[in-house]
């Protein structure tokens, strides 16, 4: 046999050096603008839905006139001073409304999301449902449930008053001798259920993410249960407070639908004066001047609240 020739493969060619005077052009990217066409939906949504009517609604709280002759933008800015000094009570009101039920919120919330998240089981999936399900009915039939609950001679107020509770809250201003409907008792009580799960799902998110082995380690090192909760637990859930918090706080501090079916004119918040400005009194410039004064109270709240908490991550 022949012997076999090895060929061995041509050598690569030389890079050639780039003539003078031209430039290295970099590596084209593909696809760079994609990113910014998937957000052009949501950025055109706030624009329309959100930023529009803001700018439209500044512009009629510096309007002045009447529905009958028309309005027309004269830079009145008196209207805000005007209607935060008649309407600061229903403001403070607001605000100590919404905070009382977000603190109840946490309470209760707080307990069933950690249930929730380290001791339900095969339970979990049916408990969450739980927790969602008022939201397969209608706010407005969720409201009108505990204004039946709630009712004059029914089993709730008849039990409480067995139990003399209402004697108690009577004394502190939350009731009215022995009825619980058009106090702020009431309201606070519809607050709290509407607005529950906004505070259940954020907790749970956050605890669900904590690694169980932390809690281990915290055991090994002999740390009492207490002591894991306020050193481990607590801590990594903190940003599941902070959301819960403010999906409470915020639509609370604007709601109108409990105070209006579950209070009385005692019990009115910012919100029911708003509705009533907007669409019985018709005096626009000052609904609006009341609503942006609204945003930039809950705004200070929620600054305040994000620095004190220590994180601005929310979930």
């Amino acid at each position: 046999m022949s012997p076999t020739t090895l060929t061995e493969a041509p050598p690569p060619p030389a890079p050639t050096a780039p003539t003078a005077g031209a430039k290295a052009r970099p590596p084209r990217r593909r696809g760079r603008s994609v990113p910014y066409l998937l957000l052009l939906p949501g950025l055109l949504w706030l624009l329309v839905f959100f930023a529009l009517p803001v700018i439209y609604q500044a512009s009629t709280s510096l309007q002045t006139g009447s529905l009958e002759a028309g309005y027309e933008v004269t830079w009145r800015f008196a209207t805000y001073a005007e209607a935060l000094a008649e309407y600061w009570p229903q403001f403070l009101r607001s605000v100590a409304y919404a905070g009382t039920a977000t603190l109840l919120c946490l309470l209760l919330g707080y307990p069933l999301a950690y249930l929730i998240a380290f001791r339900a089981g095969r339970w979990r999936n049916l408990i969450m449902i739980l927790v969602i399900a008022p939201f397969f009915t209608s706010f407005l039939v969720r409201t009108l449930a505990w204004k039946t609950i709630l009712a004059d001679g029914g089993v709730l107020v008849d039990t409480l008053n067995t139990l003399h509770v209402l004697d108690v809250t009577s004394m502190l201003g939350l009731t009215e001798g022995e009825r619980v409907l058009a106090t702020p008792l009431a309201v606070v009580c519809g607050l709290t259920y509407n607005f529950l799960p906004f505070m259940v799902l954020p907790l749970y998110t956050s605890l669900e993410r904590i690694d169980p082995r932390l809690h281990e380690a915290a055991s090994d090192l002999y740390a009492r249960p207490a002591t894991v909760f306020r050193k481990v637990t607590l801590p990594l859930s903190m940003p599941g407070v902070v959301a819960g918090t403010l999906l409470t706080f915020i639509p609370a501090g604007g709601d109108y639908v409990n105070a209006d079916l579950l209070g009385s004119t005692d019990t009115r918040m910012i919100g029911n004066v708003i509705q009533t400005q907007f669409l019985r009194v018709l005096d626009y410039p000052t609904a609006a001047a009341l609503s942006f004064i609204l945003m930039a109270v809950i705004l200070v709240v929620v600054s305040v609240h994000i620095r004190r908490s220590g994180t601005e991550d929310l979930v």
